[in-house]
């Protein structure tokens, strides 16, 4: 259902410039939602006071231990033990970061340039002793990479390609489909930083099925405690959540997110439904009278493609409420019931076919999105198991 989630990391070290030239990087990596930034090690604490970041850090064996404490990551491999205008020779580098890694403690990554076919061996053979792999290709593009993923996709390790551009960023996401875990971004360009953030985010955006209920029976109900879910995030039209009475089938909420004679659009708010009722956040569901600021919530358009965000209040009020029963179609053809409560108002809607259906316009015969599956859910995790729920 989610994709695979991928970082963005910023290259600041010495090769960038002056720190002043550094700082703007790194400023604008935590405006923009990079997950980490490659520094020096002399720059960790100047880095940290820019704001709460990933650190990776380049050292050596010659580092302070309390330096190498102070970095979220340590790295190896750049310029190894020369003297930091060139680097040393190859056999005798990765015989060094070999060794280094063996011996350090906590999250390590090995830094390597792809000169020829044997770094790229020795990039795959080093993974085994560390938790990311941080590749710079020289005079390559893609093929190096593809081996590099081919040959480490079943181990823990991750791999960081080392890029330029946004459209780089994409590439390497998209490399034999699996993609590498990560890219080290170097550049200057606050519109290609932003532009590769975005490509991230919609590299991890996942997808759920969704499929048609045909309304049954709408009723209205006396007064109950609904949820409405603010987010962080605005929602256009075709966006909402999936929520349901029943864990197998989940309708698509709509968002406030259109303008009506009653009420100005509020298209960060999901009135979601009462609070008994399930709402997916992930591989699991959640309670909606269980969700509180910060919690992480699914976003999902009417083709079913899903995003990422995050609660940022809960109004539970008393509302007059509406129930919407509905028949839905399982994979093996049998039909099955399952419902919905809802606040009755005119601005609460169900997704169909092709537009929101308000739920006082809501008839027997209409068609509703609905995510369905064939699980049961318990503590909202999917069991294959049986569960009655009615």
């Amino acid at each position: 259902m989610k994709g695979k989630e991928k970082e963005i990391w910023i290259k600041a070290d010495d090769s960038v410039g002056t720190w002043d030239e550094k700082k703007a990087r790194i400023t604008a990596s935590l405006e923009s939602g990079i997950d980490g930034v490659l520094v020096e090690e002399t720059d960790i604490a100047k880095t940290k006071e820019l704001g709460r970041i990933k650190i990776a850090a380049f050292v050596t064996t010659e580092s302070p231990a309390k330096t190498r404490k102070e970095a979220d990551i340590i790295v190896y491999g750049k310029n190894s033990e020369g003297d930091g205008t060139k680097p040393v020779p190859s056999d005798i580098n990765e015989s060094i970061v070999l060794e280094s890694l063996k011996k350090a403690a906590g999250a390590k990554a090995a830094y390597i340039e792809i000169r020829a076919k044997a770094s790229e061996q020795f990039a795959v053979n080093i993974a085994d002793y560390c938790d990311y792999v941080v590749v710079i290709g020289t005079d390559w593009k893609i093929i190096p990479l593809e081996n590099i993923i081919a040959e480490l996709q079943h181990k823990e390790t991750k791999v960081i390609a080392g890029v330029h551009t946004a459209e780089e960023v994409r590439t390497a996401f998209e490399t034999l489909e699996h993609g590498a875990d990560g890219v080290l971004l170097d550049t200057d360009d606050i519109s290609e930083i932003k532009r590769a953030v975005e490509i991230r985010d919609e590299s991890q955006m996942g997808k759920v099925s969704l499929s048609t209920a045909r309304v049954t029976h709408v009723e209205e109900l006396e007064m109950g405690d609904r949820v409405c879910v603010d987010t962080c995030s605005l929602m256009s039209f075709g966006e909402g959540m999936l929520v349901g009475s029943q864990s197998f089938a989940l309708f698509m909420v709509h968002s406030e997110s259109e303008e009506s004679p009653y009420v100005a659009a509020r298209p960060f708010r999901v009135n979601a439904g009462a609070v008994y009722a399930y709402v997916l956040v992930g591989e699991k569901t959640r309670y909606l009278s269980e969700l509180t600021s910060g919690d992480g919530v699914l976003v999902v358009n009417s083709k079913g493609n899903l995003r990422k965000a995050v609660v940022g209040r809960v109004k539970i009020e008393k509302r007059p409420l509406m129930l919407v029963e509905a028949e839905v179609e399982m994979s093996g053809g049998e039909k099955r019931p399952c419902s919905i409560i809802l606040q009755n108002a005119e601005t609460i809607k169900l997704m169909g076919k092709t537009k929101p259906i308000s739920v006082v316009e809501l008839k027997e015969g209409d068609e509703v999105l609905v995510h369905v599956t064939k699980e049961a859910r318990h503590f909202g995790i999917a069991v294959e198991e049986m569960v009655i729920e009615k």
